[in-house]
């Protein structure tokens, strides 16, 4: 199943299917009205949502309409926790490289993990309004899964069964502010404004042998001004969603909507390029002994799409460009 939240004038947006080729939605309110509602309800919601979902595919949906992903918000608009984890291990590995950093200790086994803002995601069409070019703006292309009640002290085979839609997203960050944060030990704050995500939530099956081992085993195209910036493949992470979870839940329950994330997806040959700038300003300073690249002015575009076999987006794609916020 594809799901997706329409904006209805309200912070929950209105819950929808699509189609699988993302040409068509069906309002299902009277399953669910939100896709929170839906997450707290799963084992009931996910049937009926499947049943509609068949007949919107087949093409005998009553009520389908056209979906345009420029009206939908973030499938899962707010959540009431979102932890991000550091999952690649090659992008930290070149981040310590660049510059002298000691390896965190342990990192190798247990993986590294913040807890961010879930009050308010972005759309993948919506502008990133943000303070100052001088914050050192970046975008980050992810992967994330959203859970049901995931209990505490889950291990990491049970936590995949709690995984019931996986999702793309951008995770903006300002690098000039992280250092400062970094240091404090308390995380960080204001260098993790809104993160944004795709229209598109996917429920694992949705994506075939492509959703293999906790991870996502297709590249993650991302381009900058239109220009091509990287073709990480998603499938290479060191931890995989089940670990990251059970992480997540080693000491606390996991209530339904909470969302994971990947950390950047990188991947140790360079020759794929990154997603993000910090990535590819590292690998310059390694090679090239400073970093070239800038980090993104008002008026710049990030485009990030994940693509089947058929060329076919399947998180519906993340549009957005960066402007400056107005009081």
């Amino acid at each position: 199943m594809k799901l997706a939240t329409l904006k209805n004038g309200g912070r929950d947006g209105q819950l929808v299917l699509v189609s699988r080729d993302n040409q068509w939605a069906l309002d299902v309110t009277p399953v669910a009205p939100t896709l929170q509602v839906a997450l707290e309800n799963w084992a009931s919601a996910e049937p009926r949502l499947r049943l509609l979902s068949d007949e919107l595919n087949a093409g005998r949906a009553v009520g389908a309409f056209s979906f345009d992903a420029a009206h939908a918000m973030a499938p899962l608009p707010r959540a009431y926790q979102w932890c991000d984890g550091s999952a690649y291990m090659s992008h930290g590995a070149l981040m310590q490289k660049a510059f002298n950093l000691k390896p965190i200790d342990g990192a190798e086994h247990t993986p590294l993990m913040y807890q961010g803002a879930g009050d308010d995601f972005l759309g993948g069409r919506e502008d990133v309004a943000l303070p100052s070019e001088a914050q050192g703006i970046d975008f980050e292309g992810e992967f994330g899964v959203i859970v049901d009640e995931v209990p505490m002290g889950c291990s990491a085979e049970q936590a995949l069964q709690h995984i019931k839609l996986i999702v793309q997203i951008n995770d903006v960050s300002l690098r000039a502010l992280a250092p400062r944060e970094m240091v404090t030990g308390f995380g960080f704050l204001q260098a993790k404004p809104s993160s944004s995500f795709a229209p598109l939530a996917l429920t694992p099956e949705e994506l075939g042998d492509a959703w293999r081992d906790g991870a996502v085993q297709l590249p993650l195209q991302v381009q900058w001004n239109g220009q091509w910036f990287g073709h990480p493949h998603g499938g290479a992470m060191n931890f995989h969603f089940g670990q990251l979870i059970a992480h997540a839940a080693l000491t606390r329950r996991l209530r339904a909507g909470t969302v994971i994330g990947s950390g950047t997806v990188s991947n140790a040959d360079r020759s794929v390029g990154s997603a993000c700038i910090a990535e590819r300003r590292a690998i310059e300073m390694i090679e090239q002994g400073s970093a070239q690249t800038a980090f993104m002015r008002f008026g710049d575009r990030v485009q990030m799409e994940v693509l089947n076999s058929d060329g076919q987006s399947l998180f519906g794609g993340i549009d957005q460009r960066v402007v400056q916020a107005r009081p």
